[in-house]
């Protein structure tokens, strides 16, 4: 999906339906699309801030703003990449209001660490789990676990109107990133099977517009996912390849910039193919097991 035209509405408060508004963060990039969309969850007296955003004083500033005097029952986390959760200090501070949501991230890996994007001053007063819920006057939010982008990676479900904020786990403009060793295909792909057996009637992500035929789009992304299993399976049946060597190839008029990104992706397949015993590596040269 092409960006839209600039300038885009950060910091302005959206009316997107009953029970729900969202105001965008300044952080637009070729990773973002136009930036985290914060969404405030409720009524004009009571309400939960998802996804708060990056620590940028604008954004603070305009979230303030849209609260006004409401009391913010929590600050809800999907997962604590730092385009999602280091506002939520500031809030929590400024409101009183506690930090509810996604676990703080440990990764347990001998493999070079991938955190330096997340947020390591994440620290909540209370981790949901899946079917847990916050509740307010006359709405309820419920925790869909979702890992796979991350392993504390949590989808949320307003029960009142059936619609499903979905953070990073399905966006509006991209497939998500799955980059090892926090991301994981296989919790991936498990977890997009679990929203596609249920019946959410809309999508709320964090970048990018709104989903209005989940299940179909869900669908989708399972069979791109697959194919592009079957994709390094034909490349590695031609000959072994480093993955350098096949990320071009597979992502045809691909910017180079966004390279890295992408060869994170085929990383976590290949791994997912190795714990099935698909694939085996030699050093850095993957090659088919038949």
């Amino acid at each position: 999906m092409t960006l839209p035209p600039k300038p885009w509405p950060t910091g302005h408060c959206e009316d997107i339906e009953p029970l729900i508004r969202r105001i965008l963060a300044p952080n637009g990039s070729p990773f973002t699309f136009t930036g985290t969309q914060t969404y405030l969850i409720g009524t004009q007296e009571e309400l939960v801030v998802l996804d708060p955003g990056p620590d940028h004083a604008d954004h603070v500033d305009a979230l303030i703003a849209a609260i006004g005097q409401a009391r913010v029952v929590a600050v809800v986390c999907t997962h604590t990449h730092r385009d999602h959760s280091p506002a939520a200090k500031l809030l929590s501070s400024h409101f009183d209001a506690p930090i509810i949501g996604c676990a703080a991230l440990t990764i347990q890996s001998d493999e070079p660490r991938a955190d330096a994007p997340f947020d390591q001053d994440y620290a909540p007063d209370r981790v949901l789990e899946d079917g847990d819920s916050i509740t307010g006057d006359g709405w309820t939010l419920t925790a869909v676990s979702t890992p796979g982008h991350t392993s504390n990676h949590l989808c949320y479900a307003l029960e009142e109107s059936g619609a499903l904020f979905t953070g990073d786990h399905v966006m509006g403009w991209s497939t998500s990133v799955v980059a090892p060793p926090d991301g994981n295909m296989a919790d991936y792909l498990a977890s997009l099977d679990k929203l596609y057996q249920r019946d959410d009637r809309i999508y709320y992500p964090a970048h990018g517009p709104a989903i209005t035929k989940p299940r179909q789009l869900v669908r989708g992304m399972m069979g791109h996912r697959r194919q592009r299993e079957r994709q390094i399976l034909r490349l590695l049946a031609e000959e072994p390849r480093v993955l350098p060597e096949m990320v071009p190839l597979m992502y045809k008029g691909l910017k180079e910039q966004l390279y890295p990104a992408a060869g994170q992706s085929v990383t976590a397949h290949l791994l997912d193919l190795e714990r099935r015993g698909e694939v085996i590596r030699s050093g850095d040269l993957w090659q088919t097991t038949s």
